[in-house]
């Protein structure tokens, strides 16, 4: 990303993630990249032991400075600034297990993020992975990231959108079962969620967006054969977003609309379900190294679209099986930062 000549360079909150994932490795490795000091300001939101430890296993050349406001920050290449959230049972904690001491420490950082950033003392914030069990083992009763900050920030219209590679995708639902996915595939919420992408889209400088919708049944129903979902909700909401300019096309059976995207086609696309959305982004955006067995680069990025803050984050999740060993790869966070800046 190019450096920021404008006078204003964003200030953002990047929360640690899990302490028993990779999210404090992955922040460390990307801390320690002078580039994006050239055009944003990163303070860490987290536990300073932990992050101590986190620049160990990363193996990089970083100080902490420990801060209890952004206004204290240094934001200088080879400091990182964090806000400590305290805590002192981090020895507790053990990389790749699940607790609610994890949960907690991770579910913190996200609050005291979204805190600051309605206080107006950061201009957005980009989240490090979560484990949702351990979020809910540590009591906060959230199934993800999307959910905590609609709730925190009394949002009542949102909507989780993919950003990787050629894809721009937007989902009508998430983090819920796929029984219940079908029955929130609705004309309203379908003209919501595509109001939100043109939107986004064009703030991307994007002008006149050309939008994909998914159908949600194999073949998009065939005309009803499969299901009446798209003749009952998914088609009257495409006609009502053309009524308003909006460039929409659909339902387009899934197994195809995503290969049209990503060729150029459209510009976003209109997911029904989490895995329908996710699948097609993360085949792109994950690269798997079959001689070593690992994942050797992990890109895309997470907006949470509707909010009255910033909110993107890495998409992809804690990768307990990697955790300490100093491997991870920090691309998709530095993705996420950089498109905080550009929405910024």
């Amino acid at each position: 990303m190019k450096a920021n000549n404008s006078k204003h360079i964003p200030l953002l909150a990047v929360t640690m993630g899990d302490p028993a994932g990779i999210g404090p490795e992955i922040a460390a490795k990307t801390f320690s990249n002078k580039v994006i000091y050239d055009f944003c300001k990163p303070i860490l939101i987290g536990h300073v032991p932990t992050m101590g430890k986190a620049i160990k296993i990363a193996r990089v050349n970083l100080k902490i400075f420990t801060i209890t406001d952004p206004a204290e920050a240094k934001f200088q290449p080879g400091i990182m600034d964090v806000f400590e959230i305290g805590g002192t049972n981090s020895d507790q904690i053990h990389f790749g297990e699940i607790s609610a001491l994890a949960g907690d420490f991770a579910f913190r950082s996200i609050k005291t993020a979204i805190d600051l950033a309605m206080q107006k003392k950061v201009d957005g914030t980009v989240t490090g992975p979560i484990h949702k069990e351990a979020i809910n083992k540590a009591g906060h009763h959230f199934s993800g990231h999307t959910e905590i900050y609609a709730h925190f920030t009394n949002t009542k219209k949102y909507a989780m959108l993919l950003v990787g590679d050629n894809l721009k995708i937007i989902h009508v639902s998430t983090h819920v079962a796929l029984r219940r996915a079908c029955d929130l595939v609705t004309k309203k919420r379908i003209i919501e969620v595509v109001q939100l992408l043109d939107s986004v889209l064009n703030k991307l400088g994007i002008a006149n967006p050309r939008i994909g919708v998914a159908g949600l049944n194999p073949h998009s129903s065939d005309g009803g054969l499969f299901g009446y979902e798209e003749r009952n909700e998914i088609i009257p909401a495409i006609e009502e977003v053309r009524k308003m300019g909006i460039k929409a096309e659909g339902p387009i059976p899934a197994d195809t609309l995503f290969t049209m995207a990503h060729g150029g086609k459209f510009d976003g696309c209109v997911a029904m379900y989490h895995d329908q959305g996710h699948i097609p982004l993360k085949l792109l955006g994950f690269v798997w190294n079959k001689e070593n067995k690992t994942m050797e680069s992990v890109s895309g990025v997470n907006i949470t679209l509707g909010l009255p803050i910033l909110r993107t984050s890495v998409d992809h999740g804690t990768a307990f099986e990697i955790a300490g060993k100093g491997i991870a790869s920090p691309d998709a966070l530095k993705n996420a930062i950089e498109y905080a800046v550009k929405l910024l």
